[in-house]
This record gives C-alpha cells, sequence and structure tokens, in this order.
C-alpha cells in the first residue's frame, strides 16, 4: 500500500510530480534516477499533544519527527534505497523544516545494523583547535550564564553530520548519494508549508532575532514570526544542499560554505569563535564499536561514549531488574507510584556516575579500562541496594566505584542539555537505522550560515560546545571529565537504540528521541514498556514521564494525578509537574511486519509498505 494516498492520522499526503515542481531534473544522472514526488501536508493542530494511531507495515518501515523528511525517507525505501539511504534524504528534510532541532550545521550519532553486525557512526562535533578549558568562563573565572554562552560563536562546535552520513553512505548505501538530496532541494526551491511546531518555536524565541541572516528569513518586518501554513523557500540551502549532492561532504568542510561558516562565527558580534579552515577540513567522522547489553531476553546495542546514553539507561535499567518484581507497575494505564519511585531513584545513582566518569573515549579512559565495568551485574547489585523505601533525596546520590580510573575525576555540576530529533527505520532487506541528531538547543547557536551564497535563507549551526562542563575544575582543584579541551568531543545523551533478540539474534526494534539529558529517560522507559510490559510502540511512547537529572523530580504536566506527585513528596522526590516535551520514535517487528509509534508531543509520522 502506499501511504502517501491515504490519511496518516490527521495527515493527508498528495502526490505530485516532481517534474511539475521543478521543471527540469533535480541532479543529472546516467543512472535510473529516483524520481522524487513532493507530498502537500495539512499539518496538525498545534495543540501540544495530538494522538497518534500507530503505523502497521508489512515490508519497512520509517519514522521521523515532520511527516515531510518521514515521506522523502518512504519514497527512498520504495526505490529500493538502504536505511542509511533513507536516513540521508530524512536528515535532509529535517535541515530544512525542522531547523530548530538538527541539520548539516550539527552532529549526529547513528546505529546501523546489516543483518549480521552493528555498528556505530560517530558525528559528534568536536572543539575547535583554539579551544581551551576556559572557554565558558568569564573574566572572573566563573561560569557564563548558559543562554550568554550558547547564544554565541563561542558554542559552535565543527560539524559532523554530513561526514559520519557520507561514511556510512560508503558502506551501507545502495542509491547514488546525490539522489538523496532531491526532496529536500525540491521542498527548499519550491517551498513547504511552515508547520505548527516549527511557528511556536520560532515564536518562543528570542536570541534568534539577533542574528541578522535569521531575523530577516524567519521573522516579518515587524519583528513577528512567520506564520503557521506560510510556504517558505529557503534557496540558500537548495544551493548549498546541490554543492554537497555533486561534490560530497567536502562541499561543506572547504571552499566557499566552509569559509562562509568560520566567518559567521568568527564574526560574531559579541562572543566570537575560533572554528578555522582547518578545523572544518580536518573533520574525521569514526565508526566506533557499540555497546550492546544483556537484559532480560533481550540484548540492547546502543552508542559507546561519547555518547552517556547507552551506558546511563542500561545502568538503570540494570540497577531495577535487581529489586524484587512489581505486581503491578502500571496504575490506571500509567506508570505506578511504586516504579516511579524506582526509575527515579534508578536514575539518580545512573546520573551520578555519568557525571563523574563519562566524557570523550579518546581524553578519558573509563573505569576499569572497560565502559562495561559499569554494567557488572555485581557492581550494579550494590547499587540496587541504595534503593529502599524513601528516597535518597536531590542531592543524596554519590557515584559508585565500578572500577579503577587512571584520574581523579570530579562530578560535573548540573547544567542544562535541550534538542535534537530522532530519526528509525527498518528496511526491506531487514537492515536497521537508529540515528539521533542534533544542533543542541533549540536553533543551536542562534547563527545562520548561507553557505557564501548570497541568497535567503540557510541553516543554522550548532551550540555543541555547551554540552561540555563550563567549569574544568571542582572547588578541590580536580579535573571534570567531560571539560573543554581542543579537539574533543562533548558529552552527549544522544541514545539511538538497536534491539534484538538474546537467542535468535532476531533484530526486534529501533527506537530513540530527542530531549536533551532526558532523552535517557524517555528511551529508558519506552524500553520499559515495549519489552516489560508488555506495550505496542505507540502505546508505549504515549505513556507520561517522569525524571531526575540528580536533583528534584520533574512529572509531565498534567498526566498524573496529584496522589501521584503527593505520593512521591511524601518519599521525598522533591516532585513536580513540567512540560516534558520528548520526540520518541519507534519502530518494532511483528508476525505481520512493522509496527511503528510516532510520539504525541510532537509532529512525526510513520511510513512504510
Amino acid at each position: 500500500m502506499d501511504f502517501r494516498s491515504v490519511s496518516l492520522g490527521r495527515y493527508w499526503l498528495v502526490t505530485v510530480t516532481s517534474a511539475c515542481l521543478l521543471g527540469t531534473p533535480l541532479l543529472a544522472t546516467s543512472e535510473a534516477a529516483f524520481q522524487y514526488e513532493a507530498p502537500a501536508i495539512e499539518p496538525e493542530a498545534a495543540s501540544g499533544y495530538n494522538e497518534k494511531p500507530g503505523w502497521s507495515t508489512e515490508s519497512f518501515a520509517v519514522a521521523a519527527a515532520n511527516p515531510l523528511a518521514t515521506d522523502a525517507g518512504y519514497q527512498v525505501l520504495q526505490a529500493g534505497g538502504s536505511a542509511v539511504d533513507a536516513a540521508i534524504a530524512v536528515q535532509m528534510v529535517l535541515t530544512l523544516v525542522e531547523p530548530q532541532s538538527s541539520g548539516i550545521g550539527g552532529g549526529a550519532f547513528l546505529v546501523h545494523y546489516d543483518g549480521s553486525e552493528v555498528k556505530a557512526y560517530d558525528g559528534r562535533e568536536t572543539a575547535p583547535r583554539a579551544s581551551s578549558e576556559s572557554l565558558f568562563l568569564n573574566g572572573e573565572g566563573e561560569p557564563l550564564e548558559f543562554m550568554d554562552a550558547a547564544a554565541s560563536g563561542l558554542s559552535v562546535g565543527v560539524p559532523g553530520t554530513v561526514r559520519m552520513l557520507e561514511m556510512a553512505h560508503e558502506k551501507h548505501g545502495k542509491l547514488p548519494w546525490a539522489q538523496l538530496f532531491a526532496p529536500a532541494i525540491s521542498l527548499a526551491e519550491e517551498g513547504f508549508e511552515v508547520s505548527p511546531r516549527l511557528h511556536a518555536s520560532l515564536a518562543a524565541e528570542e536570541r534568534l532575532r539577533d542574528d541578522p541572516l535569521a531575523s530577516t528569513f524567519y521573522y516579518t518586518e515587524e519583528g513577528e514570526p512567520l506564520p503557521q501554513g506560510h510556504h517558505l523557500k529557503n534557496p540558500a540551502l537548495g544551493a548549498i544542499l546541490r554543492e554537497i549532492a555533486e561534490n560530497g561532504s567536502k562541499a561543506l568542510h572547504t571552499g566557499s560554505v566552509a569559509e562562509d561558516l568560520v566567518f559567521r562565527v568568527q564574526d560574531h558580534p559579541v562572543r566570537p569563535g575560533a572554528i578555522s579552515l582547518e578545523d572544518m577540513a580536518t573533520y574525521v567522522a569514526k565508526e566506533r564499536d557499540p555497546l550492546c547489553t544483556a537484559w532480560q531476553e533481550y540484548r540492547v546495542c546502543g552508542f559507546p561514549p561519547p555518547s552517556s546514553g547507552h551506558l546511563t539507561i542500561m545502568q538503570m535499567l540494570g540497577i531495577m531488574e535487581q529489586l524484587p518484581a512489581l505486581d503491578e507497575p502500571l496504575e490506571e494505564d500509567r506508570p505506578g507510584t511504586e516504579w516511579l519511585h524506582r526509575f527515579l531513584e534508578a536514575s539518580r545513582l545512573a546520573f551520578a556516575d555519568r557525571d563523574k566518569f563519562i566524557a570523550d573515549p579518546d581524553f578519558v579512559n573509563p573505569p576499569g579500562g572497560d565502559w562495561n565495568s559499569m554494567l557488572d551485574e555485581e557492581y550494579l547489585a550494590e547499587r540496587a541496594e541504595l534503593i529502599g523505601e524513601q528516597s535518597v533525596g536531590a542531592d543524596g546520590a554519590e557515584p559508585g566505584n565500578p572500577g579503577e580510573v587512571e584520574t581523579a575525576w570530579a562530578i560535573q555540576p548540573l547544567q542544562p542539555e535541550y534538542g535534537t530529533s530522532h530519526i528509525s527505520i527498518i528496511d526491506e532487506e531487514g537492515n536497521a537505522v537508529a540515528m539521533t541528531t542534533t544542533i543542541e538547543s533549540a536553533f543551536g547557536s542562534r547563527i545562520m550560515a548561507n553557505g557564501g551564497t548570497g541568497l535567503p535563507g540557510g541553516y543554522l549551526l550548532n551550540n555543541e560546545l555547551t554540552d561540555f562542563s563550563f567549569r574544568p575544575l571542582d572547588s578541590d582543584g580536580s579535573p571534570i571529565a567531560n571539560r573543554v579541551e581542543a579537539g574533543k568531543r562533548p558529552r552527549s545523551s544522544m541514545s539511538p537504540t538497536l534491539v534484538f533478540d538474546r537467542d535468535s539474534g532476531e533484530l526486534l526494534a529501533s527506537l530513540g528521541s530527542p530531549g536533551g539529558a532526558a532523552i535517557i529517560h524517555y528511551t529508558a522507559k519506552a524500553l520499559v514498556a515495549m519489552f516489560d510490559w508488555g506495550l505496542d510502540a505507540q502505546e508505549a511512547l504515549n505513556l507520561p514521564h517522569a525524571i531526575t537529572l540528580g536533583g528534584a523530580a520533574y512529572l509531565e504536566e498534567g498526566r498524573f494525578p496529584a496522589e501521584v506527585i503527593d505520593a512521591l513528596n511524601e518519599l521525598g522526590h522533591e516532585a513536580s509537574e513540567r512540560e516534558l516535551v520528548s520526540g520518541l520514535q519507534a519502530i518494532q517487528r511483528t508476525e505481520e511486519g512493522f509496527f511503528g509509534g510516532a510520539d504525541p508531543r510532537r509532529e512525526g509520522v510513520v511510513m512504510g509498505d
């Protein structure tokens, strides 16, 4: 079935030929060209929470945070492309239609399964060569305010998404690289409708108006955000994508596009950054060994450091697995108080370890010489013994001792983490992608680059360096593992995840989420809901959220009765309500094929045949 011709919840997708849109081919090629057909979409209302039906498919499925991006991946898969091919098409469209969350100016982690092996591809941004550990300290040696640091040239890391996708495509691509850019180029040049989420993000944003390119592109002359439904073209991005399609990642990392990026960063009027042309040209994407961990009857594979996601998720689940089973973890179709207590306590313990030990593995050695020491069953059993009837409280969780470390690392202070988008794909041959992609906070560094094209629009640069600890040392002078260092990759919470049956090795699911440090909680709870509680992917994603980053606890606003919050406070959790906007995507294997879920808190959909 062609899902582009039927209702997708509240989305209607209508096919239009690319010839009608452009008149001429997007990209010349001697091979049989992938023919992109641009869909017309009626966006859902911007209520903040929109019920999604879940989607069943037989042969393949793609899930992404915007229906235009999902459709691009769908068409690539339908044309015989691989999961990686589809991910490239999805990412390029997200750069255009969801610029606040990810794009070619940022970084990404991709976990890939080719039917026999799992690989991890690292496109995380790096600190420029001229960076020092005092990058985010003021003249008195104190940390800058977060947004003062983020909305500046200081925060921009060397982007890695395009170079990483190029590496993955060389190994796992089927369609020509250039053809995968056709959807984004078409939509950039012919235009798309501003979605409710993009409009709301622009309306809530203040500092983006300070950037002259972004201000004139995303706001009216009166300073108002472009309205929902506004037909927006981005000719600068279209021109840049054409260059990358034709010449590969070097078109972004060298030449006029790189020169423009360096100029925008170094010419920031308040806090210029230090990215150089050499930094851009020499960026290296990395293939890393994934971390695959036994949990119940499953094998859960995720990203190793510099991501803290997999280690922290599996610490949380491993600690909870050591506790006596609960008869009724769910109460009225939501996590119950006793389960929430355990989940929050396990989170506090895992985040205490995360904040001390995890950082870029090229700069920091793991405890005991192996990151898996943090997931050792005996160690997790020791940590589980710390969970009692009462919470340890906001300041009560201390890091453990999973193994000897060469340096006495200090604990990183709590600071904000934001942003990102997630893509899950399984193709017709059973190859799978889980990819989480980011420019960090909404609209990144609030710096727009147009590649030196002189055309309206462009793409946004990341503020990924604010994922480093602003303080390099603690009060005793001990170094913080995740401090700024030249060439280093900041610690991330991104958690792209693939799940397998431990006995048969069969792929069971691809999932992940945006949400800053809360990515870890969102993904962990989805795993529990799907594989412990037996919910389908959509039911799992619909569940209300609860998080703690080690301090107070937060429950998703309006999703829990007051008595649950009161009960958690009686247990010492310092719980309150807060808006918790995840963007989970999940695809699970079924007897008939696949079933996909998209987070009701965002605009995503799932498509497939």
